[in-house]
Parts: structure tokens; C-alpha cells; sequence
């Protein structure tokens, strides 16, 4: 989402990374840049103004003209107040004992019903809780269906009361069922709604009075920019809620949402959508979402998602193989199977310093690994294990039974060898160890 302003970012920049003289009309340059890319990004124009003028006031009060690198030296401000823009500091969603109540409200469209089948994934997989799924749009007709579906998928029960139009008293009954049945986190997706649609806006408010949530959550499409702004203003209004959602920043937006909405609402933004999986929604990191913005990765939120697939008792019998150059086939398709899991390839890759631009107009999608994986499949257990005996013959059998070409098998099974050699040497220092134990992908 954050390419086209990473890149004019990267450009306002350039005038101060030359070797000429530096003055405060240079600054003054460079921050108009920036305002420019902001704006164009679908910022507010209030918060583009206010910050590049916070940015030129601590940039001369900081003397960053008599500094040795000055380009270096705005750029750590832009990021800091870029951060700070967004929110600052990381902030949880409110969990309560016996039992939590979130309430999800937002637009028609939005990917209310989606987040919540993903937030129920959430917190029965890394907070450890024991989730309900409460029907509460019984409007859309297909709505309660494919909330029935999502709950299937993340194993999470959904409470529906079949041809009941009440959703208030459909939520009453649900936080009951909830502690009757020992359930210590409710989530209740509401009906899509429209902000100028006082019936409806009247609706979740009495949701909100008889439920009392501990949480309300916002969710809103990244993709309709400053829109999403002015439409959490008004439902701010009159549901006061806890927090925001961002979903579908994964698109190709300009996401101009993400860095005004904190500055117009006041409310902090809780949770991203990157994709259409329900394993794809991260807690918002504001000062990590800046690191990305300019361009410098997001190497922590990559090791955190490595860490998530990372069997410590699987690593070490990894890497006693590689310690005596028996990884084979099938290990290095278990290690293309923690990888896919961690998430899209192409965002997994952004998150590398550095390569986010130079992939940036690769198409790579979720199926990168499948020639890969077919080639392999197409092996018989001892070629997986042994590699060495793949001579001309099997390699064509194997390169027929893939549906891919005999240089498409030599490339694979080089690549291999050089890896796994690789591999052998890195496994020999406490550095290359360490490494492996923190990324499934190399070797653990």
C-alpha cells in the first residue's frame, strides 16, 4: 500500500544526500516534498501541514544543517514524527475476564464479519482464549452464513438465533450463553451500516448500552482513504469506540488512512488486515508501520512470524543433518511449508530491509513455491532423500511427472546443492546457530 509514497519519500530526500552545501532553504525543500507526497498519499491536509511543520522545527532545533549527515538526520525525524503521527506506541485490545465483550461495527463492505472470524482466530491461537462468534447482522442475508463458515474454518463456535430481526436482544442472550457455557471472549459482529443512516446508527448504540462491551473495535477499508477518515469521525460520535481496524492494506491504495486517523479521530489503530487469509491480521505497530513507510523493513514483525512456526526440537535435528550435509528434499520442502505460512511472499519480502524496492514491480504471488513443490513431489522417497542418484533419466521422468521442463529440474536441484553446501558451512559458527534458531526458514 505504502510504495508510491515510500518512493516519493525516497526522492524528497535525495536533495539533502549530496555532497553540496546544506541550508535551511534546502530543508524547507525537502519538507515541501514531503507534504507533496502526503497529500498525494490521501493524508488530511491539516495533518500533512502540521507535520512537516512539527519536522522543520525539530529539524532546526536539532541543527541539522552543522550535522556531518544531514539527509540521514531528517529522514530519523520524519520517521520518529511519522511514528508519533500514527499513534506513537503499540496499544492492545482491552481483554476482560468472564467474559471479554467486543463489539465490531463499520461500514457496509468494510470486512467487519471477516476481521471478526480473524480476531477469534487471534485469540484463541496467541492470547490463548476461548472465543464465541455472535451473529448480530440480520440484515444481510448471507451474512450469519458466512460467519457459520469463518467459524468452521477457525474452529470457534457461533451463536445464531434463527429468524430472530433483534440484534440487541440476540446480543443480551449471547454474553448469557457466554457464561453459561464458560466462553471468556464474546465478539459480536454487528450489521453493516451507512454513518448518515440514523436507524441503524440508533441500533448499535442500544447494542452498546445492553451488552456494555469492554472493547469496541472500528473496522474500516484502507482503501477508500480520506473517506475512511471522515466516516470514523461520525461513527466516533456516537459509538466513542476503543479502537480501529485498518483492513485490505494489502491493496493498492494510497494510505493516506493510516497516517490521519489517529491525528483526526484521537482513537489508536489496533489491528491491520494484510490479506484475505484469516491468519493474515497483525496488531499495529506504529513505529515498525514507519520503518516500512521509509523504506527500512520491518525485520522484527518477520522474526516474530518465523518464531510462531519455529519447533525448537525439529531445528536442532535440522541442523544436526545439515552439520553432516544429509538435508535432503523433504527438509527443504518443510521449510517451503513454514515459510508459506508465515504469511504473502511478496509482504513477507518487504519486510527485509532494502527489498521491498527491488521487488517492487515483481509479481509474486501465493503460488511462487508450487513449481517447486511439484518438482519435488514428483520425486520418489529415496531421490528425496538422496539426492545424488537423480541422473538424466530420472530427471525427466520427474520434469514429466511436474508438468515443468529438465532445465527447470537441473536449476532446481543445483540451486540445491549450492544451498545445502551453504548451509553446511553456515552451520559451523554460533552466529549462523543463533540465526537459524530464530528463522524456520534457514535451517530452523
Amino acid at each position: 500500500m505504502f510504495e508510491n509514497l515510500s518512493e516519493k519519500l525516497e526522492h524528497s530526500f535525495k536533495l539533502l544526500k549530496g555532497e553540496g552545501y546544506i541550508s535551511e532553504i534546502n530543508v524547507a525543500e525537502t519538507l515541501k516534498e514531503v507534504r507533496r507526497a502526503l497529500l498525494d498519499a490521501d493524508v488530511n491536509y491539516k495533518t500533512a501541514k502540521d507535520f512537516t511543520d512539527t519536522v522543520k522545527e525539530k529539524a532546526l532545533g536539532q541543527n541539522v544543517l552543522a550535522s556531518l549527515k544531514p539527509g540521514e538526520m531528517l529522514v530519523k525525524i520524519v520517521h520518529d514524527e511519522l511514528a508519533t503521527l500514527m499513534g506513537g506506541e503499540m496499544e492492545d485490545i482491552n481483554i476482560k475476564p468472564d467474559p471479554s465483550v467486543i463489539l465490531v461495527a463499520g461500514l457496509q463492505g468494510s470486512g467487519k464479519t471477516t476481521f471478526s472470524g480473524k480476531l477469534s482466530r487471534f485469540l484463541k491461537s496467541k492470547r490463548g482464549k476461548n472465543p464465541l462468534l455472535v451473529a448480530g447482522d440480520v440484515y444481510r442475508p448471507a451474512a450469519i452464513e458466512q460467519l457459520k463458515i469463518l467459524g468452521e474454518q477457525v474452529d470457534v463456535p457461533v451463536y445464531t438465533e434463527e429468524g430472530s430481526k433483534q440484534p440487541v436482544k440476540i446480543a443480551k442472550a449471547a454474553v448469557k450463553h457466554a457464561k453459561q457455557q464458560g466462553y471468556n471472549s464474546v465478539i459480536i459482529d454487528t450489521a453493516g451500516r451507512l454513518a448518515v443512516d440514523e436507524q441503524m446508527m440508533n441500533e448499535i448504540t442500544s447494542i452498546k448500552k445492553a451488552v456494555e462491551p469492554h472493547e469496541i473495535l472500528f473496522v474500516v477499508d484502507a482503501m477508500t482513504g480520506q473517506d475512511a477518515v471522515n466516516t470514523a469521525k461520525v461513527f466516533n460520535e456516537q459509538l466513542d469506540f476503543d479502537g480501529v481496524v485498518l483492513t485490505k492494506l494489502d491493496g493498492d491504495a494510497r494510505g493516506g488512512a493510516a497516517l490521519s486517523i489517529r491525528s483526526v479521530v484521537d482513537k489508536p489503530i489496533k489491528f491491520i488486515g494484510t490479506g484475505e487469509k484469516l491468519d493474515a491480521i497483525d496488531v499495529f505497530h506504529p513505529e515498525r508501520m514507519a520503518d516500512r513507510i521509509l523504506g527500512m523493513g520491518d525485520v522484527v514483525t518477520l522474526v516474530e512470524r518465523a518464531q510462531e512456526q519455529y519447533d525448537e526440537a525439529e531445528s536442532r535435528k535440522l541442523h544436526k543433518k545439515i552439520a553432516k550435509n544429509q538435508f535432503n528434499f523433504d527438509d527443504f520442502i518443510s521449510q517451503i511449508q513454514q515459510i508459506k505460512k508465515m504469511g504473502n511472499i511478496k509482504e513477507l519480502a518487504g519486510m527485509i530491509p532494502g527489498a521491498g524496492k527491488a521487488m517492487k514491480n515483481l509479481d509474486i504471488d501465493d503460488d511462487a513455491f508450487k513449481g517447486i513443490e511439484a518438482i519435488i513431489k514428483s520425486m520418489t522417497p529415496e531421490e528425496r532423500e538422496n539426492p545424488v542418484i537423480i541422473n538424466g533419466s530420472r530427471r525427466k521422468r520427474i520434469a514429466d511427472g511436474s508438468g515443468t521442463t529438465i532445465q527447470e529440474v537441473n536449476r532446481l536441484i543445483k540451486q540445491f546443492d549450492e544451498t545445502r553446501k551453504m548451509m553446511r558451512k553456515m552451520s559451523g559458527g554460533k552466529k549462523a546457530g543463533q540465526m537459524m534458531k530464530g528463522m524456520p526458514m534457514m535451517g530452523g
